[in-house]
């Protein structure tokens, strides 16, 4: 049979198809059912394992249409054509998982009311074929709809809403991406919801950016110890796509690590829904320090939000990881940067989320670590973050930013940057979106990221006609000698200084606005004087 012309995805827009907002709004609409029924870190699980479910179904189904409507197939006599268009190559080779007949949402739908054992034994099942017949699925879905705390009017009432939301059919946007968002969205909401626990799966979505926008993985291994639900890897697989192509987002290659069950299985679900490999993350969870499950890993690129200031943590005194000191059992902060330092290739950097207090502690020796990182020139940019930007804790955080090699990297052309440090204090930017959350901008993004390329003497920096200088209250390249003499403290104000004052011929001298406002604030003190007294005779008249 000769090749066959795919048709675009999404072409034509379906009659009915709802918008990625109307999508959005249904499902929370669908976790609020759930709400009070059971803890949130549950309903979590529960809804986007539905959605994920949900997902599958439509991305086989709008590949079968595809099949269906090629002119040779429609041709077929129908004792070939239906065994065709059940052929699992057709739909694996284009990198959509096969559903079992009896997990697709069209049978789950028709079936919710009537099935033997009830809507959750049916879509327990659905979720088991999905995961054997898909084995980078397994152990990934959840298998939780049969339980007795798991109210089945309810259940049957969610498995309706969500049949009213179509990831298939928008125009310009295939099904994984309409998903990809729908999926993001939820796990920023729930992130809103669940409060500070929301920190063990979420990483606000701007300082994801930031991270990667100055990273610029562009190929090669990309790891995470702390992946939550695998935000830095979707990221990562974003700015590749927008940078190269969709055709490049494999030319990277992600690993990563998680402790927490339930989020384990969000990063697995994360990834498969963006075209990523779940392998990435293990077969299974683990604690990063207890058990590391790559020892040998040496990456291009790491990127990492793990806990802020974490004292209950897996210590051993004699581990090989701590090169520059062992860390207090009290902060695993300087752990989680040894272990990353330890995980870089010979050209690998970092970009690490820590709170403002790892820039100068000095209790429990991180002083001397911190010396010792800086004394190997293993530290390149230190970012310090406005407040506000996660809504899970009003810890202030700071980006460190590390690499393995600050020379020129021959053909690369990079500026020589061997010992010395860059500082950006970013403490102004950002934008309130209400009353307690701040995001960067991208003109925030960009103004930092480019600040540390034309820093770095990048490629990007040298195609925009980029060139570092100094900005004072902003950016400072500082030697090591100069980070020394401050007793090795890390925080960019000691180092960018106050921004200038733009001097203005015209402006009034300082003398002078002072007495001009000594004289209008005497004026207007003598005028509440004489209102007083005013005020006081009319009050004295009504009382006779």
């Amino acid at each position: 049979m000769p090749p066959r012309k795919r048709a675009a995805a999404g072409q034509g827009e379906l009659p009915g198809v709802s918008s990625t907002k109307d999508i959005q709004d249904i499902l929370w609409k669908a976790a609020d059912k759930l709400r009070g029924s059971m803890d949130a870190a549950q309903y979590k699980e529960f809804v986007l394992g539905l959605v994920f479910l949900k997902y599958v179904s439509d991305a086989f189904a709008e590949r079968q249409a595809e099949l269906a409507a090629d002119p040779e197939i429609a041709e077929m006599p129908e004792h070939r054509r239906a065994p065709f268009l059940e052929d699992r190559d057709e739909y694996t080779e284009r990198n959509v998982f096969w559903v079992p007949a009896t997990a697709r949402w069209d049978y789950i739908a028709e079936n919710a009311s009537s099935a033997e054992g009830g809507v959750g034994k049916l879509l327990d099942d659905a979720m088991d074929d999905v995961m054997k017949a898909n084995k980078n699925l397994t152990g990934v879905l959840p298998k939780i709809f049969n339980r007795d705390n798991v109210d089945q009017k309810r259940l049957k009432e969610l498995v309706d809403l969500i049949s009213d939301a179509r990831f298939t059919g928008h125009r310009d946007k295939p099904a994984q991406d309409v998903l990809g968002e729908v999926y993001e969205y939820f796990l920023e909401m729930f992130a809103r919801a669940e409060g500070k626990r929301a920190g063990e799966f979420y990483t606000p979505a701007s300082v994801v950016k930031l991270l990667v926008e100055v990273l610029e993985p562009y190929e090669g291994r990309v790891y995470d110890p702390a992946c939550g639900s695998g935000g830095m890897f979707v990221q990562s697989g974003k700015f590749v796509a927008k940078r190269r192509g969709r055709d490049h987002t494999h030319d990277i290659a992600v690993y990563g690590q998680e402790a927490n069950e339930r989020t384990w299985r969000l990063a697995k679900m994360n990834l498969a829904i963006h075209g990523m490999d779940p392998k990435g993350v293990g077969e299974r969870w683990a604690d990063t320090f207890a058990d590391d499950k790559l020892p040998d890993l040496k990456a291009d690129f790491v990127m990492a939000n793990p806990p802020f200031n974490m004292s209950d943590w897996a210590r051993r005194t004699d581990d090989r990881r701590w090169r520059f000191g062992v860390p207090p059992q009290s902060n695993a902060n300087y752990a989680w940067l040894q272990h990353i330092v330890s995980k870089l290739g010979d050209r690998g950097s970092a970009g690490v989320v820590l709170s403002n207090g790892s820039m100068s502690s000095k209790q429990s020796g991180e002083g001397e670590i911190r010396a010792a990182l800086i004394e190997a020139d293993l530290v390149a940019c230190m970012v310090a973050l406005p407040g506000n930007l996660f809504r899970t804790t009003a810890i202030p955080a700071c980006l460190w930013f590390l690499t393995k090699d600050k020379s020129p990297q021959g053909l690369k052309a990079l500026d020589d940057r061997r010992s010395r440090v860059l500082f950006i204090d970013a403490q102004a930017m950002g934008t309130m979106v209400d009353r307690t959350e701040r995001v960067l901008t991208n003109e925030d993004l960009a103004k930092i990221s480019d600040t540390y390329h034309a820093w770095r003497g990048t490629k990007s920096a040298r195609d925009m006609g980029l060139s570092y200088e100094d900005e004072p209250g902003f950016c400072y390249s500082a030697t090591l000698g100069e980070i020394e003499k401050h007793d090795h403290v890390l925080a960019p104000g000691r180092y960018v200084g106050a921004a200038e004052v733009e001097y203005d011929p015209e402006a009034e001298p300082t003398e002078e606005k002072i007495s001009r406002l000594t004289k209008e604030l005497l004026a207007l003190l003598d005028e509440s004087a004489r209102l007083d007294v005013g005020v006081r005779q009319q009050l004295g008249r009504i009382n006779d």
